[in-house]
């Protein structure tokens, strides 16, 4: 199981951190992406980090705004949200699966999910 925590209200501009750990497991094999649900609307990604952290992947949308990092010594991965713009109100996600090669950006990818953490940026 993943949790998530760091959400909460920010003003536009503003930034946060979320943080994805797994209590009681070791993580260090898997990929963790970052997926949100806006509301009304399909998971979207956000991020990817891969297992040695040498490799990332960001939305689009995200880009040069976000970051996404890990410390697999204290089993949890970071992203961390600057810029942050009112389209950006929605249900954060992490979500784990066993390394591989390459990163992907497609939820069915992945296999172990976190229960999302409330992100709100007022204007």
């Amino acid at each position: 199981q993943l949790v998530e925590s760091g959400g909460g209200l920010v003003q536009a501009g503003g930034s946060l951190s979320l943080s994805c750990s797994a209590p009681g497991v070791t993580f260090n094999m898997y990929d963790i992406g970052w997926f949100r649900r806006l509301p009304g609307k399909e998971r979207e990604f956000v991020a990817a980090i891969s297992w040695t952290g040498d490799k990332t992947l960001f939305g689009d949308s995200v880009k040069d705004r976000f970051t996404v990092s890990r410390d697999n010594a204290k089993n949890t991965v970071y992203l961390q949200m600057n810029d942050l713009k009112p389209e950006d109100t929605a249900v954060y996600y992490c979500a784990g699966r066993s390394a591989r090669i390459v990163l992907v950006d497609t939820p069915d990818s992945y296999d172990y999910w976190g229960p999302g953490t409330q992100v709100t940026c007022s204007s």
